[in-house]
């Protein structure tokens, strides 16, 4: 259940990318170009890119933390492109210590 929870928060976070584009017409009909999945008991793969160029790659394993604890450690990408056509990339990782993103337009604290 736990890999099933997180693979949805982070497929919603992927989701909830800005989704700007050159025009309505273009969000109506963007179409998945890529799709990749592949959960297994000790960790998931997946991926996915639309046609108006959002991306999301995501790779979770199981990491033992102690004897009674385990995590799942997610390492990932989302890009997108905004109405003007530039190209944002936010590179995260979600562990035990919480959500992590890097981006070149995330402010830094």
């Amino acid at each position: 259940m736990k890999l099933i929870i997180v693979f949805v928060a982070i497929f919603a976070v992927a989701l909830g990318a800005p989704q700007h584009h050159h025009d309505h017409h273009d969000y109506e009909h963007a179409e998945i170009v890529r799709y990749e999945s592949d959960v297994r008991p000790d960790g998931y793969k997946f991926g996915f890119e639309t046609s108006d160029g959002t991306k999301h790659d995501a790779e979770g394993q199981l990491k033992n933390v102690d004897k009674d604890h385990d995590a799942l450690v997610v390492h990932g990408s989302y890009s997108f492109v905004d109405k003007e056509g530039h190209h944002f990339t936010v590179n995260y990782v979600a562990d035990e210590y919480g959500y992590q993103a890097e981006g070149s337009h995330i402010p830094h604290a």
